[in-house]
């Protein structure tokens, strides 16, 4: 039976929209239940996301997230020799398969009798993604290579949007704090020309001696001083801001 359906390939081209709430553990979740339910044999899912040595796991079920965990502490298993041999890894039936006995427990205690494992190296990581049958011979190894590429070709995509969308998510945010700080630093030099009668460089001088000396930001100083101002309009306690040395 062939792995890859047209609902399958509709379901996975759809992770790669990307939204405010769009995270890599959205795009893992979306990922390994669009397996579960999409791939003919196919029970459950994983996905584990691999930058360096920092690991980002889900699954369709809590039972194989523990799997997964059991091969990071057993140190063998059929995901993490995908990882390291860079290959697809079958198991037709965890019971007649004599690689990792110390796995062979822990998956059947899971209710797994077939697993595939696949590794997919995309531009900043690995993904190794697992499919688990309960009945033995459910991955049949002609419909690997299928399956892995239109996973490899998809998942690249929704991994890619994601990692561009947080780019210029964390780019706006930064920009708009910068804005933010620029204001209010402006604000802060108004107030101490007015106060002191000096030019704007000379304002700005002054709020960046006065950082320096007390180990603040500008922008934070700036905030304080701002802060006070206003409190002190209002005839309440001008309280937070530093001293002048």
């Amino acid at each position: 039976m062939d792995m890859v359906t047209p609902v399958l390939a509709r379901d996975l081209a759809g992770l790669g929209r990307v939204s405010e709430e769009t995270s890599s553990e959205s795009v893992l979740r979306g990922l390994t239940a669009t397996l579960a339910v999409g791939v003919p044999g196919c029970a459950g899912g994983s996905a584990e996301l691999w930058r360096g040595e920092r690991v980002v796991v889900s699954a369709s079920h809590s039972e194989l997230v523990l799997l997964v965990d059991s091969e990071g502490e057993l140190g063998e298993g059929p995901s993490a020799e995908a990882r390291a041999g860079g290959r697809p890894v079958v198991v037709q039936d965890v019971l007649r398969d004599p690689r990792w006995p110390g796995y062979t427990g822990m998956a059947v205690r899971c209710g797994v009798r077939a697993v595939l494992a696949m590794p997919i190296t995309v531009e900043r990581a690995v993904l190794v993604i697992g499919l688990y049958g309960v009945r033995p011979g459910a991955f049949a190894g002609r419909n690997v290579p299928p399956l892995a590429d239109m996973l490899a070709e998809q998942v690249t995509v929704a991994l890619a949007n994601m990692w561009d969308y947080d780019e210029v998510r964390t780019d706006a945010a930064q920009m708009q704090e910068a804005l933010a700080g620029r204001a209010v630093i402006d604000q802060a030099k108004g107030i101490i020309m007015k106060s002191s009668g000096c030019s704007a460089e000379a304002a700005f001088d002054e709020l960046r001696r006065i950082s320096q000396h007390h180990q603040v930001k500008v922008a934070d100083l700036a905030r304080l001083l701002v802060d006070e101002h206003q409190r002190n309009r209002r005839g309440g306690p001008g309280e937070g801001a530093p001293p002048s040395p």
